[in-house]
């Protein structure tokens, strides 16, 4: 069931569109309260569901996006007038964390003019706005819906409306569990990796470009094209050492060499603004020699041949040697998309690229297999299927947690909905002729 209430739509997806929106003719489809929303703003919206979803039904898409927009203008307006607080350096935080992204995709301040035609300062105005009204409608949901819960009773009054045969199809899902060895990298790894990075602190600090030295040997993939920089952040965004000396920096200085879970780094503050700071950096990572690995390898494929003899327990192995964070729930592994313990085929080879888990049985334990961690460093693992679930229709006894989030949403939809047919009737309301007919609303919008 969908729901109701949506605050979809990357920012800067929804931002780059509006750049290559100027050139048309725009109009007002919508107006709540003091607020207006417009064609183009359903538009692009419609364009990142087409993107996503491919063609629909042109027109009832359109108008459940114009729905979604329409509560969320109604929710800003409540919060207007009962004056709910935003606090400015939030927004402000958010402005820059999503500018900085933008200009790290655009290429620079300067790409970012040319693909928006506006300045960064009237990109800033734009994003703020944006924000400010998101969590202003955020903070009013809550309070209507933030104490709702469904009983076991309520989840099961929920399923018994679906019609036999418009029940979702559940393709089949595995619980498995890992163990993960992860070799020790030597001191004397660690030091060629401080000396090298030393080298290049010294090299900048007598004049070479940062950012040049970023492109040429960083080995972070996600900014070294860009010369090092990250784009604005504020604090919790980044782990804590790293944080530590980035916040400690003036404007141009260099850090002395940093050591965090990812490797080692030094950095350089580029600009301060407000609560966030905007900063570049160079990462080196020590390496597991050959020898590390094979050992790796051949230790996880002997304790799989173990297990599979009977001789020691898979959970006695992962609480004994893992190296993962599933160490002391004996390897069982949790979903990080769901929560839950459950894995689809597509979801558990993101994980773990190298074994077909469509291939492997109920109670089957995988060979030694390379990955590569959430550090960015190499070490190997072996997976067992501890429990193969069949696709199948959904039933309370095997999908009471999808089902149970699910009658959430649908109480939290219905609470939103009741709330939006009294609103309705004491606030200023206009929908455009083109949308009065939409046979999909679930509020009583004046027509």
């Amino acid at each position: 069931m969908k729901r109701i209430v949506v605050f979809s739509m990357c920012l800067l997806a929804l931002t780059m569109a509006k750049g290559q929106e100027r050139q048309r003719v725009d109009g007002i489809v919508a107006v709540v309260g003091q607020t207006i929303i417009k064609n183009s703003d359903v538009e692009q919206a419609y364009a990142q569901i087409r993107l996503r979803k491919g063609m629909e039904n042109a027109q009832v898409e359109r108008c459940a996006l114009l729905e979604s927009m329409l509560v969320s203008k109604l929710l800003v307006h409540k919060g207007m007038v009962d004056s709910v607080e935003v606090k400015e350096e939030q927004v402000e935080e958010q402005v820059e964390y999503y500018l900085g992204m933008a200009v790290a995709q655009a290429g620079g301040k300067d790409r970012l003019r040319e693909l928006f035609h506006a300045s960064y300062d009237e990109l800033h105005d734009q994003y703020y706005d944006i924000i400010h009204d998101r969590i202003m409608s955020q903070k009013v949901e809550y309070d209507l819906t933030g104490n709702i819960k469904v009983t076991p009773a309520e989840v099961a009054e929920y399923f018994a409306t679906y019609v036999a045969d418009s029940l979702p199809e559940i393709p089949t899902q595995y619980e498995v569990s890992e163990v993960v060895i992860k070799p020790t990298i030597s001191e004397e790894e660690r030091d060629r990796v401080r000396g090298e990075l030393a080298e290049l602190r010294e090299r900048i600090l007598k004049g070479e470009s940062f950012a040049m030295l970023a492109r040429l040997y960083s080995q972070d993939p996600g900014s070294a094209a860009k010369g090092g920089e990250l784009g604005f952040f504020g604090r919790d965004r980044m782990v804590a050492e790293f944080e530590a000396a980035a916040f400690a920096l003036k404007p141009g200085e260099v850090s002395p060499i940093v050591e965090t879970e990812y490797g080692f780094h030094i950095i350089q503050l580029i600009e301060r603004r407000g609560n966030t700071i905007n900063a570049r950096h160079i990462l080196m990572q020590p390496k597991n020699s050959t020898d590390d690995l094979l050992h790796a390898r051949i230790t996880l494929d002997s304790l799989a041949q173990e297990i599979r003899q009977g001789r020691v327990s898979f959970e006695e192995v992962a609480r004994k040697y893992s190296d993962g964070d599933s160490k002391a729930q004996g390897g069982a592994v949790a979903n990080p998309a769901t929560g839950n313990n459950r894995f689809d085929k597509e979801t558990f080879a993101q994980l773990y690229p190298g074994i077909s888990i469509a291939a492997m049985e109920e109670g089957e334990v995988s060979n030694a297999t390379p990955i590569t961690t959430d550090e960015n460093k190499s070490a190997y693992c072996i997976v067992k299927v501890t429990k193969v679930i069949p696709a199948h229709k959904a039933n309370l006894t095997d999908d009471y947690d999808r089902i149970s989030n699910a009658a959430l949403e649908a109480a939290k939809n219905k609470k939103i909905v009741e709330w939006c047919n009294r609103m309705v009737k004491t606030t200023y309301i206009r929908i455009a002729d083109e949308y009065k007919d939409c046979p999909n609303f679930k509020v009583n919008w004046p027509r």
